[in-house]
């Protein structure tokens, strides 16, 4: 009796342990969606290459979801536990009254990440020379899109009315489609800005990131479910992620770029490091996981402008900051 005893309550334990996502390693496992693969979120690989994530006891599995709008999907469906995505998307989510919150709980970038690049050199370069030019723009809705529109309103720029702006071509594609068609301006991501620098075939002549100011542009998200549930572990996350956060503004650009290289393995270290060398001259990377309300009344601003805001969104129902001041001020 005693025997089968110990065996029922061992079962019951196994089955405990399992249900709680703990590997045969007793690390609690995540499933952590980014919504693309970009030298953009060098911390969050920084956390993974150091083991940072490791020594909070998770084991990290990452993929990449391709999209704000399939990251969001797998999210709220349990297809991950958390994603990695613009804040603007937790917004959208709010407007359709889900049953279930996407919470911002740990901020990874506080810049835009885009670059304006032309066809040909322009060392005089002014806003205003955009007008009466054939852009191709980033998709409508989505954050790069809308804070480019928020600059080139800045400077009296109408996107709609002063150029030629194209929105029709997926984000994978834009850059192939910048070199091959008849577009004179194009918003890109590093590394893609430095690879056509060196191979001629554009030039970075303004950042988006510095015009735009401090924005919580890609964040780290949970279902509130999950973070009533499982705080302990998404506190791991946060404490994990803070750290990587330190060390990335504490090594130089070819340092990070050592690091995230296998991340990228079709780039060059030399392209890596102008990437992280950008990246870092204008403070793209969120030193820690706090994120401020002044930040998500920018958001909030920049969606307003570009007629994506689906209302009024406080700041409180959707973000986080117990988690990150915890963590912080240990």
């Amino acid at each position: 009796m005693k025997v089968l005893k110990y065996t029922a309550v061992f079962s019951l334990l196994i089955l405990f342990i399992t249900a709680c996502g703990v590997d045969d390693k007793g690390k609690t496992s995540i499933k952590l969606g980014e919504v693309t693969r970009s030298v953009f979120y060098a911390p969050q690989y920084v956390a993974l290459e150091k083991g940072f994530f490791e020594e909070e006891g998770l084991d990290v599995e990452l993929q990449t979801t391709w999209g704000g709008d399939k990251t969001m999907t797998s999210l709220l469906s349990d297809g991950v536990d958390i994603a990695l995505v613009g804040a603007e998307t937790s917004m959208y989510v709010y407007g359709q009254d889900s049953k279930n919150l996407a919470i911002n709980f740990a901020q990874l970038t506080q810049t835009d990440g885009t670059f304006l690049v032309a066809k040909e050199p322009k060392p005089d370069f002014e806003w205003e020379d955009l007008k009466d030019s054939t852009f191709l723009g980033q998709r409508k809705g989505g954050m790069p899109q809308m804070v480019g529109e928020f600059v080139l309103k800045k400077y009296d720029v109408d996107p709609h009315n002063d150029l030629d702006l194209l929105q029709n071509v997926e984000f994978e594609n834009i850059p192939g489609a910048f070199v091959s068609g008849d577009s004179e301006y194009v918003q890109l991501f590093e590394p893609t800005a430095s690879v056509f620098e060196k191979e001629g075939k554009g030039h970075v002549i303004a950042s988006f990131g510095e015009e735009s100011g401090k924005v919580p542009y890609t964040v780290f998200m949970a279902k509130d479910s999950f973070i009533d549930e499982d705080e302990e572990t998404v506190k791991q996350f946060t404490r994990a992620v803070y750290k990587a956060q330190q060390w990335v503004e504490d090594h130089s650009a070819e340092e990070i770029a050592e690091v995230i290289a296998p991340y990228f393995e079709d780039a060059d270290l030399d392209i890596l490091t102008a990437s992280m060398d950008r990246y870092k001259e204008q403070e793209s990377f969120a030193t820690d996981p706090l994120f401020s309300e002044e930040e998500w009344e920018n958001l909030q601003e920049i969606m307003d402008e570009a007629g994506e805001l689906p209302g009024e969104v406080p700041y409180e129902e959707l973000v986080n900051t117990e988690i990150a001041d915890e963590v912080m001020n240990e």
